[in-house]
Formats: C-alpha cells, sequence, structure tokens
C-alpha cells in the first residue's frame, strides 16, 4: 500500500492573544494520495491558509501530527523543513511574488539559483512555453498582465519538479476569463508532470476541478464534497 503524500492526525492550531488562546484549526485529520487535488473551501478566517501552511511545514501545530513525503514534520528542524520544501515542494500564490528586478526567464530559474544549483535556462524555457509566454522571457513583471505574471508563478513553481504544489487563491487576484486559463495551465502543469495538488480557494469552478473538496468551518472540516 502506498504511503499517503500527506497525512495529518488530529491536528489543532491556537495562538496566543491579550484575552485567551485562539484556536484557528481543531482536531483536523486528513490523507493526500499521491496526485490527488484537493481543494479546501471555507469563508475568510476559517483556517484554510493555516491548515496549507501546516501541511507545507511552514508552521508547526499546537497539537497533533503531520507527515508531508513520509516525514514527519514535527521530527524536522527549520532547516530541515526548508531543504525538503525546496527539494519537492511548489508553491503559486494569489500576489504571484515575482522578483521585480528579474526577467521571466530569472524568475523561473530561481528556485533552482536559491538551491546553489545550475541555472537550467533550457527548462526554464520549455516551462515559459508550456504557459505561453515563449516571447516573454526578458520580459520583467512590470512589464506583463497579472495573468501572464501569474503564469509565470505557475512556471516557476514547477522548475523543481515538485512533489507536492501549494496554491493559495492562484486566481483571486485575476478576471474570469484569465483565471479560467491558469485554471486550465494549473491542471495540465498537474497533470503531465503528476504532481499532488492542494489549493486554497474561494472559487467553486476551481473545486469542481479537484478531485476532493474539504469544506472548513471555524477551524474544522465540516464537509467533504467529492
Amino acid at each position: 500500500m502506498n504511503t499517503p503524500v500527506i497525512r495529518v492526525d488530529n491536528v489543532s492550531k491556537q495562538v496566543e492573544t491579550h484575552a485567551q488562546p485562539l484556536t484557528i484549526l481543531q482536531d483536523v485529520s486528513l490523507q493526500v494520495e499521491q496526485g490527488e487535488s484537493i481543494a479546501l473551501m471555507g469563508v475568510s478566517g476559517a483556517g484554510k491558509s493555516t491548515l496549507m501552511t501546516l501541511l507545507a511545514g511552514l508552521d508547526v501545530p499546537t497539537t497533533g501530527d503531520i507527515e508531508l513525503l513520509g516525514e514527519p514534520l514535527a521530527s524536522l528542524n527549520d532547516e530541515q523543513r526548508a531543504a525538503l520544501r525546496a527539494s519537492s515542494i511548489g508553491f503559486v500564490f494569489q500576489s504571484f511574488l515575482l522578483v521585480p528586478s528579474l526577467t521571466a526567464l530569472e524568475n523561473v530559474m530561481l528556485p533552482a539559483t536559491i538551491r546553489g544549483e545550475a541555472e537550467d535556462s533550457e527548462r526554464a524555457s520549455e516551462l515559459l512555453r508550456s504557459v505561453g509566454l515563449a516571447s516573454r522571457e526578458t520580459h520583467l513583471p512590470s512589464q506583463l498582465s497579472g495573468g501572464e505574471q501569474q503564469r509565470v508563478a505557475l512556471a516557476r513553481a514547477f522548475m523543481s519538479k515538485p512533489k507536492v504544489l501549494f496554491a493559495d487563491e492562484p486566481t483571486g487576484n485575476l478576471d474570469q476569463h484569465t483565471a479560467e486559463t491558469v485554471i486550465e495551465l494549473l491542471f495540465s502543469l498537474n497533470r503531465d508532470h503528476g504532481t499532488t495538488l492542494v489549493l486554497v480557494t474561494h472559487d467553486p469552478a476551481l473545486a469542481e476541478r479537484c478531485d476532493r473538496t474539504l469544506q472548513i468551518n471555524a477551524g474544522r472540516i465540516v464537509e467533504e464534497a467529492v
């Protein structure tokens, strides 16, 4: 039997406030298999983004256990979790997070640069071609539309051949037509690379494309729709 890509057992997350501890997530359990696509949905403040940051090892739960790619995250220090993310995890955010001074091609190559690897411009060019930006390699982010910047961010996320891609509202800043284009690209890249997708979204059209949708309400998974 294959080991799940992500396993979550009774995870809760609390943060300290001046009055009393605030519970953001409570008793969350789930698992995600290789190649699955999962949508996390819920109202603002429900705990979706917090859960994603825990799954990716960007934060640690107050109680409970999380395994990512077979690694118990609680047993890893910050440096080891960062190394796991650098080698196997991709991210796409609503705000794109491109480096303004780098060209589209250089932004796509950035994950390899950060890891100290040789810059694979051929692979970066191929990824830009796959998202329809072959003619935009030398353009800076300021010279690209919002949809083009998000496509650069998608290409960058797949540069390191991630086993898991986390996307937080990847179409939130895009108009409907551009969002549909990005959704198509997201799932075609997922299909071509066999990457597991975990998406935080308010977009029902994006959630419907996923294998499963987890509804989160007040820090709990209250519904799982197929």
